[in-house]
């Protein structure tokens, strides 16, 4: 009887822990798409980096580069218009800001 019980608890276990990735991928993807607040430029960690909505406004900053834009960054997530530097907003897709990086592939 011990037996039978101790092999339905890691039978049971094994299968729990294997479910495991694809719930949180699931959640993961269902709780986070399109569910991140726009960015605002003025927050702190906007302008530390001289976040703007409008690539063009940022034609001053000797940083920029015609054609930056958040949409062709390496850090721009399109599922939710996330960004990986500011990982609790989204950001406009036509943004940028001063830590751009050129897109591989």
């Amino acid at each position: 009887m011990a037996n039978q019980s101790r092999r339905d608890f890691m039978r049971n276990s094994l299968l729990g822990m294997a479910a495991l990735p694809l719930g949180a991928g699931i959640l993961s993807k269902s709780a986070f798409a399109d569910s991140l607040p726009r960015l605002d430029p003025e927050a702190p960690e906007a302008e530390a980096l001289n976040y703007v909505e409008d690539a063009s406004d940022a034609s001053d900053h000797p940083a920029y580069e015609e054609g930056e834009r958040c949409d062709n960054c390496m850090f721009y997530t399109e599922a939710n218009e996330g960004c990986t530097l500011f990982p609790e907003n989204s950001v406009e897709p036509a943004g940028w800001c001063q830590s751009w990086v050129e897109m591989n592939g």
